[in-house]
């Protein structure tokens, strides 16, 4: 806790010790993760925005379970930088869309921007667009759909020209490592 506070010291802490049922080592996985569970639940009551499972035990056997149990934490971490003009590296542990992540399939950009009407009307109606960047690597950022280099637009599905963006590139934040990291400034510095 001592090292927390210091790393974080504008931050409120709220301590869960579960002595009633120690120790967790002698419980079955089934137990631990049930436990591990409510007593995480009762922590997301009182509005926390990080979780750390102290307890060799429980992290062991039950970060799964509470990751599935508790989606609501990995919600808050994004919604400042929703929708909005940044790019966010997030973990992609089951490795999926590699038509996307190109060379680091364990991490994957996420963005929901801000769009004009037009846009804004077909996503809409068709829900999702799984998308590359309009750029290749390192390369200038399209303004326009005539912009976007041949050989992106030849392998697109569909081409949707809401006319030419307004601003400049998205601000890219890796929310992969135990701290957030830009990537590149963009549109706007990170919050």
């Amino acid at each position: 806790m001592r090292a927390l506070a210091a790393r974080l010291p504008r931050e409120s802490f709220v301590y869960l010790g579960d002595t009633a049922r120690l120790p967790y080592g002698t419980k079955s996985g089934d137990t631990v993760t049930r436990y591990a569970v409510q007593a995480s639940k009762a922590l997301v009551t009182r509005g926390i925005k990080m979780l750390v499972v102290a307890c060799n035990t429980a992290s062991g056997v039950a970060l799964p379970a509470l990751q599935a149990a508790l989606p609501e934490l990995e919600r808050r971490s994004v919604e400042p930088y929703l929708p909005g003009p940044y790019t966010l590296v997030v973990p992609n542990p089951a490795r999926r869309f590699p038509w996307l992540t190109g060379p680091t399939p364990e991490a994957i950009g996420v963005r929901l921007p801000d769009l004009p009407p037009p846009a804004r009307d077909l996503l809409d109606r068709v829900g999702v667009v799984c998308a590359t960047s309009a750029n290749v690597a390192g390369g200038p950022d399209p303004r326009r759909v005539e912009d976007v280099p041949a050989e992106i637009r030849a392998a697109c599905g569909a081409v949707v020209d809401a006319g030419e963006l307004p601003g400049v590139a998205s601000t890219v934040i890796d929310l992969t490592g135990p701290e957030p990291r830009v990537l590149r400034e963009g549109a706007r510095p990170p919050q």
